[in-house]
């Protein structure tokens, strides 16, 4: 029985594909109707969407099972495609991010005579320094996102502790102040 069903799942993931080829290739709907076992164009147009739940579904045991009536399936991909949309612009935001990354932490570098630092914000100011000389990778562009992050915390607490600004100079505070609007607020 689920060697069957196994198999029918298959065969409608495998059709949707045959039917999306076709119409890739110029076929109109009212020439895959026999195909889709029915008479009509719309009733062609009406299974393939159909046919679409199967491919739309995850197949973990705690979906919930897409309707498989065209307007079902018309929702689902629009929900696809807007989540599909959020992600890419998270994405293009986190490139964004990546690319100014490096120029402000170098900046923030080049400032820290300008820094009032504390053992804890010079420990992660120095662990900067250490990635920026070789930033290249994404995971190494995720330690430098890090560290910069510990920094400006570490000097945020120092100045909430002393009460004094951690930047004493405008290029520092320029600086500081550039890192603090790169990075995504914590959480």
């Amino acid at each position: 029985m689920r060697l069957w069903e196994y198999l029918r799942e298959r065969a409608d993931i495998h059709q949707v594909q045959a039917v999306s080829d076709a119409r890739a290739a110029g076929a109109e709907w009212g020439h895959l109707a026999p195909e889709l076992a029915v008479a009509a164009p719309s009733a062609a147009y009406n299974k393939a969407k159909r046919l679409r739940a199967a491919a739309l579904s995850d197949g973990t045991p705690q979906q919930i099972p897409l309707r498989r009536t065209p307007e079902a399936v018309i929702a689902a991909e629009s929900r696809l495609a807007r989540e599909k949309a959020a992600e890419q612009r998270a994405l293009a935001t986190a490139q964004q991010r990546h690319r100014l990354l490096l120029p402000t932490a170098q900046r923030l570098v080049s400032q820290q005579d300008g820094l009032v630092l504390d053992e804890e914000a010079e420990y992660w100011l120095d662990e900067v320094e250490a990635v920026l000389s070789n930033c290249e990778t994404p995971t190494q562009m995720m330690s430098l996102s890090r560290y910069l992050s510990a920094v400006i915390r570490a000097l945020r607490k120092l100045e909430q502790r002393t009460g004094r600004p951690a930047a004493t100079t405008p290029d520092a505070k320029a600086a500081l102040a550039a890192a603090v609007a790169l990075l995504p607020p914590e959480r």
